[in-house]
């Protein structure tokens, strides 16, 4: 554990929700989630110090883009440090709620994946499984329990049907808040 992850727990305990960073083998298996051949746009909410974000960018394809909504000024400038030289990976110190206009932003429509630690998101590990049952926007959840984590964690994968327009297309405005892990 770093001394600035351990700082900024003892400041907001309820923000950082555990006292040590995810374990390596829980980002193995988060990142497991992912089709990293596919994936042109992944988004992490709360990074923290980027354990996850180092794993992400480490698979992505040179032509992919991480984009890292971290809300902590101090973390936020740390994982600015960490990823300077990869033009692939933004570091944005703002609620995860702003991801719509940042998108806009960027000429992105959409999300391949967003990950999160986080109680609201697409692929989750939490301590406890209880948001699996008030996601009722999504048609489907698989929830795993990792135990190689202090403490161990559930892995939850929500997917979403996808909407059609009225011309039979996928929507891609609803896409872009409901694209999740295959």
């Amino acid at each position: 554990m770093s001394v600035l992850f351990f700082k900024r727990f003892l400041k907001r305990p309820f923000q950082i929700a555990s006292i040590v960073p995810s374990s390596q083998a829980l980002v193995e298996r988060v990142a497991s989630k992912i089709d990293f051949k596919r994936a042109r746009v992944i988004a992490e909410y709360g990074p923290g110090e980027g354990v996850h974000s180092r794993a992400l960018a480490q698979r992505m394809r040179p032509d992919a883009q991480l984009l890292l909504f971290e809300l902590d000024p101090a973390f936020s400038r740390d994982l600015a440090r960490q990823f300077a030289g990869d033009r692939r990976v933004r570091v944005i110190n703002a609620n995860a709620m702003t991801i719509r206009s940042e998108l806009i932003q960027r000429g992105i429509v959409q999300c391949d994946y967003i990950i999160s630690g986080i109680p609201f998101a697409f692929i989750i590990y939490q301590v406890t499984n209880e948001l699996r049952q008030h996601a009722t926007d999504f048609a489907s959840a698989a929830s795993e329990y990792f135990l190689q984590n202090i403490p161990p964690m559930f892995i939850t994968v929500f997917r979403k049907a996808a909407v059609a327009n009225g011309n039979g297309a996928v929507d891609s405005a609803a896409r872009l808040s409901s694209n999740y892990a295959q």
